[in-house]
């Protein structure tokens, strides 16, 4: 790449900043000019755009599937919610509808899973119709708020790190979301048949890094709130228990604020000055971190892969005993959570009160969201062009 195409690169780069809210001073250094909450929704939408764009013809395509499994809210009997976990497997349907409300649903765009992953549908057996999605995968190595909470040591990441998850999606759907599903979604994340499944699916499994076998054991899951903290997470609890603990912030540090069209520009700036730009198995979202934190340190820019953009911390325990365990080498004491019992705690502390003061929910029309959908399917095409 000629020298001159660098000045080029630096100016698109500024360019899709700007797009999103920021600002470039002098230094290099951008930083939001609103951090509010709606601006931070703001930030995602060239990068949920591109997502959007890159699988029109799968979500055009699929749109029939998605409407027959939903519901109007004027028809959703609230008593009879009856959920399932339904792990999504390759190639089948309920993979195309994971993938569909994945892409559509979310103002946070979705990021290629990394390692590990498992998938639920969480499925109304009695209105035939999804309730929610969880999307797992393998977590960050080093976390420092996770890491100091806990109590894990350096040289410990990786055995107590590829005994959790992190959530990369949790959420609830219409009409559900708004009779708070999102809260039930959550709870049924920490249900006993999440952890069997892993130990069944991981059993025996050597990890990436140290190529050695560890127990099959998922002893926390984690993630953080979109745009700071979460009032899904916050106060959730199970009977007695507290179901997600915040336990901190994150630094701000990431890469959705360069859309993927624009890191492959990155990648190929840095594959002609000679770079190991080498991706693939096992590299990890860290290794996406890194080559556009260095790209943009070439270039100029001062915070690199720091977008701003501060997201609380959750931590969901499996066991009781979490920090004795990592701290003094105790057995699990694993939670007691079966759907049945967390779906009737959930109906009685949230969904019924939530309907009799607020009756959103029975406006939710499955038509009007199907047009709507392809409405904002060309919205996002308009922006990318």
């Amino acid at each position: 790449m000629p020298i001159e195409s660098a000045a080029t690169l630096k100016k698109e780069v500024k360019l899709v900043l700007k797009q999103q809210g920021y600002s470039v001073k002098r230094n290099g250094l951008f930083l939001l000019e609103n951090n509010e909450r709606e601006e931070r929704r703001k930030v995602h939408e060239i990068a949920k755009a591109e997502r959007v764009k890159e699988k029109e013809n799968f979500l055009r395509r699929n749109l029939k599937l998605i409407k027959n499994h939903l519901i109007d809210g004027k028809k959703l009997e609230i008593e009879k919610i009856d959920p399932v976990l339904i792990e999504v497997e390759p190639e089948s349907e309920e993979e195309r509808l994971f993938r569909w409300w994945n892409i559509i649903w979310w103002s946070l765009p979705y990021e290629r899973a990394y390692g590990r992953q498992m998938r639920f549908i969480v499925w109304d057996k009695y209105h035939d119709a999804p309730i929610g999605l969880i999307g797992l995968q393998s977590p960050i190595l080093s976390w420092g708020p996770r890491d100091k909470y806990l109590g894990i040591a350096p040289d410990e990441r990786d055995f107590w790190v590829n005994q959790s998850l992190s959530a990369q999606r949790i959420g609830a759907l219409p009409p559900y979301n708004d009779i708070l599903g999102g809260k039930l979604v959550s709870l049924l994340m920490t249900a006993d048949i999440v952890r069997q499944k892993f130990r069944k699916k991981y059993r025996n499994q050597k990890t990436v890094l140290e190529k050695r076998i560890l127990p099959s054991n998922l002893l926390f899951i984690t993630t953080t709130g979109a745009y700071g903290k979460s009032s899904v997470y916050n106060r959730l609890r199970f009977k007695d228990e507290t179901v997600a603990k915040f336990i901190g912030y994150t630094q701000g540090n990431g890469t959705f604020h360069i859309p993927n069209a624009l890191y492959e520009d990155l990648v190929k700036y840095l594959e002609k000055r000679k770079y190991d730009v080498r991706r693939g198995y096992g590299s990890g979202p860290s290794r996406k971190l890194r080559l556009i934190d260095l790209s943009l340190q070439l270039l100029g820019f001062a915070n690199g892969i720091s977008h701003g953009i501060k997201r609380a911390l959750y931590l969901f325990p499996m066991v009781h005993n979490l920090e004795d365990v990592i701290q003094k080498g105790e057995r699990p004491e694993w939670t007691d959570r079966n759907i049945e019992e967390m779906t009737a705690f959930w109906k009685e502390k949230w969904a019924l009160r939530r309907a009799e003061n607020n009756k959103s929910y029975l406006e939710f029309d499955s038509e009007d969201f199907a047009t709507q959908t392809l409405l904002d399917i060309e919205k996002y095409k308009e922006l990318l062009s």
